[in-house]
C-alpha cells in the first residue's frame, strides 16, 4: 500500500551551536507526518556534500533561507505525490534535480533532510519506529558507542589535527553500563587534565578542550585516563575522528 506525499514544508531551525539548520516535514494523503533536522558538523571534507548557506552578514554566515526555499519550491514540485515508500525513486529523484556532484545547486542540508524526512514518513506509514522498518524483520543489535572525551580540529581551535578522540566501552554488557563507563572515563580525563594544567575549558561538542602540542600527546592523555577509571584495554578502546 502507497504512502502519497500530499504536502512538502521546510523551515529554518536552529542546531546546538547556535546555528540554523534545514527542517523538512512531510504529509501524507492519510494526514501521517516525516519530519527530519539535517545535521552539519564543524568541518567538512573536499568531497562531501554543500552545506547551502545564504552569502552576506545574516545569522553569522551561516544563513539557511536558499535551502529552506529550495525545499518550499524545486523539491516540493517535485516529490509531490510520489510515494515515500519508494525511497529509491524520491531519492534518485532529488539527485536528478539537483543535478551535481555535490549537491550545491539545492543543498545537502535541504536534500538531506527531505530524504530523510520521506523515510520517517514510510516508518509511520509502517505503524513501525524506524529502527524497526529499517530492520527489515531482521535480526538487531544495540549499536554501540562512540563518545568523544577530547576534541581538537575545528572543534577546538586546530590545537591538533585529530578532531575527535572518542571511547567505545567495548566490553560492556548492555547499554547503560556502556554509559556509566563513559561517564567514567570523561570525569578521569577531565581531572588529569586540570591537575597537568593542560585544560583550556569544554570544546563545542562537549569533549574536553585541552592544551595539547601534539596528537601523540593527546592519545597517551586518552589512555591514561581510561587507565585512571579503572578499565582496561578489553573494556574499552579508542576510537578516532580524523576528520582530515
Amino acid at each position: 500500500m502507497s504512502c502519497l506525499i500530499e504536502s512538502v514544508l521546510g523551515r529554518r531551525v536552529w542546531d546546538s551551536r547556535g546555528r540554523p539548520t534545514v527542517e523538512v516535514e512531510l504529509r501524507s494523503r492519510d494526514g501521517l507526518l516525516g519530519r527530519c533536522i539535517a545535521p552539519a558538523g564543524a568541518s567538512r571534507g573536499s568531497n562531501e556534500a554543500i552545506d547551502l548557506r545564504d552569502p552576506g552578514p545574516a545569522d553569522g554566515g551561516w544563513g539557511v533561507q536558499q535551502a529552506v526555499a529550495n525545499v518550499n519550491t524545486l523539491i516540493r514540485d517535485a516529490i509531490m505525490g510520489l510515494d515515500a515508500t519508494d525511497q529509491a525513486t524520491l531519492d534518485r529523484t532529488l539527485l536528478e534535480l539537483d543535478g551535481t556532484a555535490n549537491k550545491s545547486r539545492l543543498g545537502g542540508n535541504a536534500t538531506v533532510a527531505t530524504s530523510i524526512a520521506a523515510l520517517n514518513l514510510a516508518a509511520a506509514h509502517a505503524r513501525q519506529p524506524l529502527w524497526r522498518y529499517l530492520s527489515q524483520g531482521r535480526t538487531v543489535r544495540m549499536p554501540l558507542p562512540q563518545i568523544q572525551i577530547l576534541a581538537g580540529g575545528a572543534h577546538a581551535g586546530g590545537r591538533i589535527d585529530v578532531q575527535d578522540l572518542m571511547v567505545m566501552p567495548i566490553g560492556a554488557r548492555n547499554f547503560d553500563v556502556a554509559l556509566c563507563w563513559v561517564a567514567n572515563v570523561y570525569r578521569a580525563a577531565g581531572d588529569l587534565l586540570a591537575k597537568k594544567n593542560r585544560l583550556a575549558g569544554v570544546a563545542d561538542e562537549g569533549g574536553w578542550w585541552p592544551m595539547f602540542d601534539s596528537n601523540e600527546e593527546a592519545i597517551q592523555a586518552l589512555t591514561q585516563a581510561i587507565e585512571h577509571a579503572g578499565y582496561s584495554r578489553d573494556q574499552v578502546a579508542i576510537a578516532l575522528d580524523m576528520a582530515a
